[in-house]
């Protein structure tokens, strides 16, 4: 018999449903947990909510710098993008959630853990993937499988008879996950993906033809692969991602309109802002082209997609994530410096780039006369690389 359930709570929709569900299909003790990934909200008031709905407790945990540190910079080193454009910010979030709800489903002698992500979906996976790495004989609860609901509209229903306020509207039926690195829009209005979104549909960034008519630079500065400067700054990583989306939601940065692959086999339309995190791959990628050595560079860029379908997949607390995150970080050693940037009217360029570690030789690569090149050894080098290609053709 289940006598308490932590549950990973955000004050929408589906989880503003399921604490009324699950009192009455469990009659147990519900304890909600809302996670501060600087998701900008009154945070107060969701815990209120969450006690008023139902819930016996409700923790609230400032986990910003935690999420910025620990998770999202350990991506950004390894320049992570699903299928080449998604930069997994709802992905990246999932495990850091899901751990803290077993580390307080632990101190309260809980019997299960709950979630409110669909049985369609990528979440259910990173949520319960991280569950069953934190506690293998973990009870856990999908009320997207098992209720009788079967969409949004009749969770909307079953709230409106239950007196539960819910942000969902007919107006805006898309749902919305955000956090410091991001949000995301997804399904309702958004399910036609040969609709535009929405024209006010912007939250972090401004619509390009609303952004500021000059340009603006800025320069940030790298250790060991980390961003720890704005415009000669130190900032922490949270904070450094804060000033980052204002300045670059300003000058209309980082959205993205995609349909991705999902874990469980669909295909998913969804709408993506990423501000400061697109601005930090770029600059990253700069600075990593002054610094790395070719080879590594290579080898490194040919993990990235195994390293990136790991996140999305749900996959973090993996020994294989693990291992790869290793081989990432022993190659950020050097990548320290500073980069240039001029945002503008929804682009961000590269203007700028310096490093102590560069690996940039002014004198070999001019077009002018040096002496530490003879390009007369060119010839026997493209000879030997041709040699194979000759063959093959002279015993053709």
């Amino acid at each position: 018999m289940t006598k308490k359930i932590v549950l990973a709570y955000s004050g929408g929709l589906d989880t503003s449903v399921i604490i009324k569900w699950l009192i009455e299909t469990y009659n147990a003790k519900i304890i909600a947990f809302c996670a501060d990934l600087g998701q900008g909200e009154d945070l107060k008031a969701i815990k209120e909510k969450a006690l008023k709905t139902g819930a016996s407790k409700a923790y609230v945990e400032d986990m910003r710098e935690e999420f910025a540190k620990e998770y999202i910079f350990p991506m950004l080193r390894a320049n992570a993008v699903y299928e080449g454009t998604y930069m997994l910010g709802t992905s990246i979030a999932r495990p850091l959630i899901a751990k803290k709800q077993i580390e307080i489903a632990l101190k309260e002698n809980a019997d299960a853990v709950a979630h409110g992500a669909t049985g369609k979906g990528n979440d259910q996976v990173r949520f319960e993937m991280t569950y069953y790495a934190m506690k293998p004989d973990i009870k856990v609860i999908a009320p997207w499988r098992e209720w009788s609901f079967d969409s949004r509209q009749s969770l909307i229903n079953y709230a409106k008879k239950h007196g539960i306020p819910v942000p969902v509207t007919k107006k805006k039926p898309f749902s919305t996950d955000r956090n410091i690195f991001h949000i995301s829009y997804e399904g309702g209005i958004l399910e036609d993906p040969w609709a535009e979104p929405p024209k006010d549909m912007y939250t972090m960034m401004s619509p390009p033809e609303k952004t500021p008519n000059k340009p603006t630079y800025i320069e940030i500065g790298y250790k060991e692969g980390n961003p720890v400067s704005l415009n000669g700054k130190t900032l922490s990583p949270f904070s450094l991602l804060e000033a980052l989306n204002k300045i670059a939601g300003t000058n209309g940065i980082g959205r993205i309109d995609i349909v991705e692959n999902r874990y469980v086999g669909i295909k998913s339309r969804g709408v993506y802002e990423t501000p400061g995190g697109t601005v930090l791959h770029i600059a990253h990628r700069s600075i990593e082209s002054i610094t790395l050595d070719r080879e590594v560079l290579h080898l490194r860029d040919s993990l990235i997609p195994k390293y990136a379908e790991m996140i999305y997949y749900g996959y973090w607390f993996a020994p294989e994530r693990e291992m790869l995150q290793g081989i990432m970080d022993e190659s950020q050693k050097n990548v320290t410096g500073t980069v240039r940037l001029k945002l503008y009217k929804g682009n961000c360029s590269v203007v700028g780039r310096k490093s102590p570690n560069s690996l940039y030789h002014p004198e070999l690569a001019t077009f002018e006369a040096e002496k530490i090149y003879n390009q007369k050894d060119a010839e026997g080098f493209i000879k030997l690389n041709a040699l194979r290609l000759r063959v093959k053709s002279l015993l053709g």
